[in-house]
């Protein structure tokens, strides 16, 4: 009878704001003897009401001091966007593999040092896309490939959500694309919606860096903040495949982000955050069909410990983060007149609704458009394109 693991020791980096969710599914681990809290690096350390049901694991700022003293095996990071790279490779440096929250750097080159060099220290990294840990992706590129629909003609990615105008102010580096001179990046298809675009290129079987042959971006803003609220982006694959996401945080009534996979012979929608598929197609009448999802921490600490597959290894982020990079080097978002949009309440705060977007979001996915094709009330500059 093989011996149960000892449960991995887990530094979290990260722990307020989204970093909560990752404390709430250690604490979930912890139950099923998978994992035990040891450290979290915070500026300001957690209470014990934070901290109710994780003893008291070891709390410092200095995440290198914090490896050295508690001698964890797995580091999650979930800190701000441009100190990805250096914190994965701090994590690295000690051995600890690491979970990586999405996007996983604010730069082409910076993911490149960071999938580099955690490769060379010969630790595993996983990429936080919960989508792309979803049984719904696997299924679909079956059924693309068993001729379900047809011959594949692209896919269409969605998103339509609603944020007030707090939500840019929820860090020093929320809505900018740049900070003190470095790269930040936080926009619409690169952070909130960015499930839409990895997913999408996951489905159209071009998750790879090699796999992007041409990128066009149209970044636009409602809001007062420096990148992009309202956005839509092609990607034309190395087989292809066009592969299109239209996103806006502007949206007047909030739903639920899909991608839709586009054939000659039928369609399939993935609502990705509820792992929902609905299968179209001629002659056949629609099956809905709901799947399971891997959690990715879960799945890191089975590779580490039986040598399970990696759900989402950064190689398999590398499509998605030429598009990251593609944003990067655009020009500045365009302004959208003040006619374009209006406001409204907000939960906490007012909110800028475009007028209209929710319409431009959903056809562009059902066209593979960008905005600029579907005659928006809106003029554009130039698409800025990235070969």
């Amino acid at each position: 009878m093989s011996a149960v693991p000892a449960p991995l020791p887990v530094v979290l980096a990260g722990a307020r704001g989204h970093g909560r969710s990752h404390l709430v599914n250690i604490g979930r681990l912890a139950r099923l003897g998978r994992v035990r809290l040891v450290g979290v690096c915070e500026l300001r350390p957690l209470d014990a009401e934070e901290l109710d049901g994780f003893g008291r694991p070891e709390q410092s700022a200095d995440l290198d001091a914090l490896l050295a003293s508690t001698g964890a095996r797995i580091a999650v990071i979930c800190t701000p966007i441009p100190t990805h790279t250096a914190l994965a490779l701090v994590a690295a440096r000690h051995g600890a593999h690491v979970l990586l929250e999405k996007p996983p750097a604010p730069s082409f080159a910076e993911f490149r040092r960071m999938a580099d060099g955690v490769a060379k220290a010969g630790v595993a990294c996983q990429i936080g896309f919960q989508s792309l840990g979803s049984h719904a992706v696997p299924a679909i590129r079956r059924l693309v490939e068993e001729g379900a629909v047809g011959e594949l003609l692209g896919v269409g990615g969605a998103g339509a959500w609603v944020r007030d105008e707090a939500y840019f102010r929820r860090a020093p580096w929320a809505g900018h694309r740049r900070l003190d001179g470095v790269d930040v990046v936080d926009g619409a298809l690169t952070n909130p919606l960015a499930h839409a675009v990895a997913t999408a290129l996951a489905l159209a079987d071009s998750a790879r860096e090699e796999d992007v042959a041409h990128i066009e971006t149209e970044l636009l803003r409602a809001n007062a903040i420096e990148s992009d609220d309202t956005s839509s982006v092609r990607i034309v694959t190395a087989r292809g495949t066009r592969v299109t996401v239209a996103a806006t945080l502007c949206a007047e009534t909030a739903s639920e982000p899909y991608v839709i996979v586009h054939g000659t012979r039928g369609r399939i929608t993935l609502w990705y955050k509820d792992d929902r598929v609905l299968l179209q197609r001629g002659g056949h009448g629609p099956v809905e069909t709901v799947y399971g999802r891997t959690d990715l921490l879960e799945n890191l600490v089975a590779h580490v410990t039986h040598g399970e597959a990696l759900s989402v290894p950064p190689e398999e982020t590398g499509a998605f983060m030429r598009v990251v990079e593609a944003i990067r080097t655009a020009p500045d978002p365009v302004e959208l007149p003040g006619d374009c949009w209006r406001t409204e309440p907000g939960e906490g705060a007012s909110r800028r609704v475009v007028s209209g977007v929710d319409g431009l979001v959903a056809a562009s996915a059902d066209t593979l458009s960008l905005y600029s094709e579907l005659a928006p009330p809106w003029s554009l500059t130039p698409k800025a394109d990235a070969r």
